[in-house]
């Protein structure tokens, strides 16, 4: 069976990682893969990408310039909604019409218009679109937050510059999806069944397929090692506690930094001895800013894109910190329980379904730091840590294989394709 995988990027972000990981598991499970991208960033053969022109660029500029005009030229929630109306037609493709089956991922930024998803589902061929986010099922915004507005019509959204109107630019694009989704069959595959849950709520998708499978994590990189070892390759401290945080930029307010600078301060108020004991390691870009904000000794690391460098990273430490305030599965909260390393995080998206409380990691009530300080100084001092970190690891190894989640995906493509398994 061939599979044509859709993402706008091969390797930047969490959606790109999860497609490149499920090429890499169904390839190791029979299945012939190739990933199609706008932006490649590595030299792998099974990865293709558009032809680089100015036309990509401009499509990309001119879907912000409508959005900023939408927005009142402000520059407000700029990317944190899309409108799909810039694409390539994907269609003419050798390897499109090769595929038995088209599974898109994030398609957005001028990856794929609504137009041109129009052409790929009148194809005829069999369609999976996993969810990275909210996008599919709302007019424009990628998380949805408070609004429900995406549960009959999209209108005065609230991620535009005074809230829109009635007919605003999320009433007109949910209207486009309307028509689009009514005329095809599609079978949406969400990451958590907290996504699950939204998207049965959409009125886009009344009618369609819904179905969860999680993102898959190679278990055989992403696992335990020794943490002396690690700290050594890392250049890391062997007389302090760690705790680890992470994003592409730290200093994404959706990400948390406020809540994670207040909790710190917090433990170093209420446990002072902590200031000489514990130490913060953050990868990611701007990571050297955090120097500065926070009462302990900060060990900046840079955005860190190799698999081995970041399992070594995981293993180094004793605890992962997510303040997160929007997710869906987070890849890192995968990958540092594969690593037998606990986790702290939010009750927010899918990070409850991941974290079992009080079992392998901790969740904080949302937007708590209070709790969530309390989570850190819980796991820094369970006397059962070890027991912890083997629950992390064992949940991994069980929800989150490669193996586990090719084999729910194959079962969904011959489903489809009217094939026998």
């Amino acid at each position: 069976m061939k599979v044509l995988l859709v993402n706008t990027s091969e390797r930047y972000g969490g959606a790109a990682i999860a497609a490149s990981r499920l090429m890499e598991a169904l390839k190791n499970n029979g299945i012939k893969p190739r990933l199609l991208v706008r932006d490649k960033q590595t030299d792998q053969i099974s990865v293709l990408s558009l032809k680089h022109n100015w036309m990509l660029v401009w499509k990309f500029v001119w879907e912000r310039t409508v959005i900023w005009r939408a927005n009142r030229f402000k520059k407000n929630n700029l990317f944190a909604v899309d409108i799909a109306n810039t694409g390539t037609d994907i269609t003419l493709l050798p390897e499109f019409k090769e595929a038995d089956i088209i599974h898109l991922h994030w398609i957005n930024q001028g990856m794929l218009s609504l137009r041109n998803l129009e052409k790929i589902l009148a194809s005829g061929k069999p369609v999976v679109w996993t969810m990275h986010d909210m996008w599919p099922c709302t007019g424009i915004c990628h998380h949805a937050r408070e609004c429900d507005k995406y549960h009959t019509h999209c209108h005065h959204c609230p991620f535009l510059y005074g809230g829109g109107g009635r007919k605003d630019l999320s009433y007109r694009v949910f209207s486009k999806k309307q028509k689009l989704y009514a005329s095809h069959p599609i079978t949406f595959v969400t990451c958590s069944h907290w996504l699950e849950e939204q998207a049965r709520r959409s009125a886009l998708l009344q009618g369609q397929t819904v179905v969860s499978i999680p993102n898959p994590i190679n278990t055989n990189l992403f696992r335990p090692h020794d943490q002396a070892a690690a700290r050594l390759k890392c250049r890391l401290p062997q007389d302090r506690r760690l705790l680890l945080f992470g994003s592409v930029k730290i200093t994404d307010k959706r990400k948390g930094i406020d809540y994670l600078i207040a909790s710190c301060r917090l433990l170093a108020e209420q446990h002072p001895e902590l200031r000489e004991q514990l130490g913060v390691v953050v990868f990611g870009n701007q990571s050297q800013q955090l120097a500065s904000m926070l009462p302990f000794q900060v060990y900046p690391l840079d955005f860190v894109s190799n698999e081995r460098q970041m399992v070594d990273i995981y293993n180094a430490v004793d605890l992962f910190v997510t303040p997160s305030l929007e997710e869906n599965l987070p890849n890192t909260i995968m990958e540092a329980m594969a690593c037998g390393t606990p986790c702290v995080g939010f009750n927010v998206g899918g990070i409850p379904e991941m974290i079992d409380h009080l079992h392998n990691g901790y969740v904080a009530r949302y937007r708590s730091a209070d709790d969530f300080a309390n989570g850190i100084y819980w796991l820094l001092n369970e006397p059962d840590y070890n027991s912890l970190a083997e629950q992390a690891a064992r949940k991994a190894a069980s929800c989150y294989s490669e193996s586990a989640i090719a084999k729910k995906y194959i079962e969904l493509y011959n489903k489809l394709t009217g094939t026998n398994a």
